[in-house]
């Protein structure tokens, strides 16, 4: 394998610890540019290294999720940037791992590169839009303290793709989509502050594009089932090996996970009582 091979790495890799958004996008654009361009020099041989640190430990102050301040009313600007700035980690965080979903497993096709490449993208695009907003509020990303869970999700899939399927899309991302629309619900009643009005506008579009990546994990979540032979109900053993069955789950929007690719049996399994 030559230098020239591993630059689609060495790009990915760049732009996995770099903690500047405007190179994350340009980095990105390049190896999307890559991946139209090289589909067949795309080495699926390369060794991948661990991240010890996520990205944004140069902008945040990480703590444990126990230690986290207890999110205040919305009707301030420290209030509604708290909750601003909570889902701008989430974003950020979510351009890493699809990046990291690239890097970390080089075995897989080219259209799997490609869709990961593409939340990256559209993830980079949630972001921006959040610290545009965080900004007008007086704050930037790093002004709060964050958890690291998502990378820590990332760390412990890295040795089997089907488990980050099951775990980051399939469980964390989808889980956003049960969360984002009760958000949407509090906030409404207070859209006429033009600042929550366009918070509000933005989550709509996190959650219509959020739709499309949990459906992107689903899937090649069952493309590796089949190629395994393995059936789809190994899902709820993953979830369960990495305690996650447990947690409790106050909504489900069983409409969105229909669409991302959920069948009702596992939506009733997860904790709804109906699905049609």
């Amino acid at each position: 394998m030559n230098t020239h091979d591993n630059n689609f790495y060495n790009l990915l890799e760049t732009a996995i610890r770099s903690d500047d958004i405007v190179l994350k996008e340009h980095l990105v654009a390049q190896c999307l540019e890559y991946c139209n361009q090289n589909s067949v020099s795309i080495p699926q041989d390369f060794e991948p290294v661990m991240f010890e640190t996520p990205s944004y430990a140069s902008t945040c102050t990480i703590v444990n999720p126990r230690d986290l301040p207890t999110r205040k009313e919305f009707d301030t600007p420290e209030g509604l940037a708290t909750l601003v700035h909570a889902i701008t980690h989430i974003e950020y965080s979510a351009i890493d791992l699809a990046l990291d979903a690239v890097y970390h497993f080089p075995q897989m096709p080219l259209e799997y590169k490609v869709d990961w490449l593409i939340v990256a993208e559209d993830e980079i695009r949630h972001y921006k839009m959040l610290i545009e907003l965080l900004d007008i509020l007086g704050y930037r990303y790093g002004d709060f303290p964050v958890h690291c869970g998502l990378f820590d999700a990332a760390v412990h899939t890295a040795h089997d793709l089907l488990d980050r399927m099951a775990v980051v899309p399939r469980y964390y991302e989808a889980s956003g989509l049960d969360v984002n629309p009760q958000i949407i619900k509090k906030l409404e009643n207070k859209r006429k502050n033009p600042l929550v009005a366009k918070l509000i506008d933005a989550l709509n579009i996190i959650y219509d594009e959020e739709i499309d990546h949990v459906h992107k994990g689903d899937k090649w979540f069952k493309y590796l089932c089949a190629q395994q032979g393995l059936d789809e109900s190994v899902y709820f053993e993953i979830l369960e090996r990495y305690k996650l069955l447990s947690k409790h789950r106050p909504h489900i929007n069983v409409n969105a996970r229909k669409e991302a690719g959920f069948t009702c049996n596992e939506i009733k399994k997860l904790g709804a009582k109906t699905c049609d």
